[in-house]
């Protein structure tokens, strides 16, 4: 099953809803940055949550994620956009600690609670919207939706989860983000919370293999879901060659002249994919030409 994420309202448009399978997303990170399995859940959870609050965004519209806790994990950025992409990256990928006392993975321990989440979304014509809240569980799904109640004052509930398997790889990962409307009867409030105390974690929800819809079905109850859309979601970082050789080309021609004859050569590294980009001596020298 290709990862995908669905928009649904419930309840007659009392709740948004939002639910997406990330396990190749997660899967695709992993493998990029060789991340451990605690690492490898805390970057998966905010690559979620963050795949899906892109997902709220509309046309070329983007949003960068930055969540610094403090602990030995170092800082977590992920970049979405609204058209299904998601990247991120973890400082620090070789953390993993023994499970909590829930059997879980420690995720708290690894982030930090310490620190902030911040959200800056680019929404065009060099208009930006930001936004920060303290880290309250380090768990990262408390955390957002403490965000979305105290930043863009919208009372949400946000499930993230990712399930790694011994060997580092992914086993399966996911979420939802609920949100309340203006206007929601208290009924639909109060029948929301009540299943919400009931319902299974949503790594459980994950693991049992549900779908995305199956998600909300058993969240808010098949008959009061409505499908908006589905789109497929996937891993995809924006770097290039030529983006970095633009980069190169802005240095200067001093700069790129040191850098020929000192190494001779150059090597770009993308932290959002791990990808490198080596540049030779002639590459250089070209550059050098075009740059003023």
């Amino acid at each position: 099953m290709n990862d995908y994420l669905v928009k649904a309202l419930a309840y007659d448009g009392a709740i948004r809803a939002y639910a997406v399978r990330t396990t190749e997303t997660v899967t695709e990170a992993q493998r990029r940055h060789h991340t451990w399995r605690t690492a490898s859940a805390a970057l998966g959870r905010a690559m979620t949550a963050g795949v899906m609050m892109g997902a709220m965004l509309k046309g070329d519209e983007k949003l960068t994620i930055k969540i610094d806790g403090g602990g030995p994990l170092g800082p977590i950025l992920v970049d979405s956009n609204a058209n299904g992409e998601v990247r991120g990256y973890v400082s620090n990928p070789e953390v993993d600690f023994e499970s909590n006392d829930f059997g879980k993975l420690d995720v708290c321990r690894a982030v930090g609670t310490d620190g902030m989440l911040a959200v800056v979304k680019d929404i065009g014509l060099r208009d930006f919207f930001s936004g920060q809240v303290p880290l309250v569980s380090g768990e990262l799904g408390e955390d957002f939706t403490y965000y979305f109640a105290t930043s863009e004052q919208t009372p949400s509930s946000v499930g993230v989860g990712v399930l790694v398997n011994p060997d580092d790889t992914i086993l399966a990962a996911g979420g939802f983000i609920l949100q309340i409307m203006p206007g929601a009867e208290d009924a639909v409030i109060t029948k929301l919370e009540e299943r919400l105390k009931t319902i299974s974690p949503i790594s459980t929800l994950i693991e049992q293999g549900l779908t995305p819809e199956e998600i909300l079905y058993e969240l808010l109850g098949e008959d009061h879901v409505k499908i908006i859309e589905t789109m497929p979601i996937k891993f995809q970082c924006t770097c290039s060659k030529q983006r970095f050789a633009d980069a190169i080309v802005g240095l200067g021609k001093t700069e790129i002249r040191s850098m020929i004859d000192e190494d001779g050569q150059a090597e770009a590294h993308c932290h959002f994919c791990n990808e490198k980009y080596q540049f030779s001596k002639d590459e250089l020298e070209q550059l050098e030409q075009e740059a003023k």
